[in-house]
């Protein structure tokens, strides 16, 4: 259902990268529990689309599982495509995986330190795909490293090649990643909050980055974040989850400006701003489901201060207003109402 809404409401442009219905499971001493559940979006070329929402919402199991580097042995993808320019990624054998893993989808992990080998130099790690790739050198593939690593930003990256990643800081190490997702000039970076655990003079050259790096080489750019600050600096289009499931979708001028769904209100409101000094930070109530117990109807029932007896009913991912869907029955209603005015 989820395809078919999005399809004529979303967007118009040309997907570079089509996920629809994508469900993915993990296995767990409980037995399997659904982490993704009827996902879908679209990205177009040259456009950030970011991916909110709480941890365990389910965003980095849907990224991962564009890459195909979900545990092999304790999850499964039970449903849905993903497609980049035309091809289910879902439908290729692990060799071809590999081929488009870099090549065509690259992924910045959320933390670097332990994404990098400690025992290699970081060229070496830069320069893994390219070698395999195109069989360079060891010379060759070197001079790439650096060349890959001034690009991002590294100073004396031809003196800092041979260095270690614990001889990095936070934020270099995030370049070094940035670096290797980069090596096979891949057309979708995905980027797994990649300024966690930054300061934020750090965060905001880690994202000027990403940005000047996209517009030279025209890359699609899917964000994975918690942080609504990063979602208003850089997304075009915004994707919330919530308990596997996407509550809200559109522009990310639209959404942030007016927000449909109570999860998506709320996350703006907990986000401080200059005028809320020495007052209490609005936070939302309560905490993340357990995906294995999710309470029946609308996941989001038992935090939401306007939960009525309709939210024990399962609601359908609804369009508000052009180009913007949202999960609410709430939203679902007023837009009932206004159509029936009309």
């Amino acid at each position: 259902m989820i395809e078919e809404v999005m399809t004529e409401a979303v967007t118009t442009e040309p997907a570079l990268v089509d996920v629809g219905a994508l469900r993915v499971e993990f296995r767990t001493r409980a037995g399997w529990f659904r982490a993704v559940d009827d996902v879908g979006f679209r990205l177009s070329p040259g456009r950030t689309m970011a991916v909110l929402g709480e941890s365990g919402s389910g965003k980095s199991a849907t990224a991962r599982a564009m890459l195909g580097v979900l545990p092999a042995t304790q999850s499964r993808v039970t449903a849905g495509h993903i497609r980049v320019d035309g091809r289910d990624l879902l439908s290729l054998s692990e060799v071809e995986r590999r081929k488009v893993r870099g090549a065509d989808v690259a992924m910045v992990f959320q933390d670097a330190l332990s994404a990098l080998n400690p025992v290699l130099p970081v060229w070496f790690q830069v320069s893994e795909g390219c070698r395999r790739r195109e069989g360079l050198s060891r010379r060759q593939a070197r001079e790439r490293a650096v060349d890959l690593l001034d690009q991002v930003g590294i100073p004396d990256a031809g003196l800092r090649s041979g260095d270690f990643p614990h001889q990095f800081s936070g934020g270099m190490r995030q370049r070094v990643m940035i670096a290797m997702a980069l090596s096979g000039n891949p057309r979708v970076l995905v980027a797994d909050e990649p300024t966690t655990a930054l300061d934020v003079t750090i965060q905001a050259q880690i994202l000027d980055l990403l940005h000047r790096l996209q517009e030279e080489r025209r890359m699609s750019l899917l964000l994975i974040t918690h942080d609504m600050g990063v979602v208003a600096q850089v997304a075009d289009d915004v994707t919330v989850m919530y308990a596997g499931k996407v509550v809200e979708q559109g522009t990310a001028d639209v959404v942030l400006r007016r927000p449909a769904h109570p999860y998506t209100r709320a996350l703006m409101r907990s986000v401080p701003r200059p005028e809320q000094k020495g007052r209490q930070l609005p936070v939302i109530p309560g905490s993340p489901p357990d995906l294995g117990a999710l309470p029946p109807g609308c996941a989001f029932r038992p935090r939401c201060p306007g939960a009525g007896h309709d939210c024990h009913r399962p609601p359908d991912l609804v369009e508000v207003g052009p180009g913007h869907l949202a999960r609410c029955h709430l939203v679902s209603e007023r837009g009932d109402d206004e159509r029936a005015a009309h």
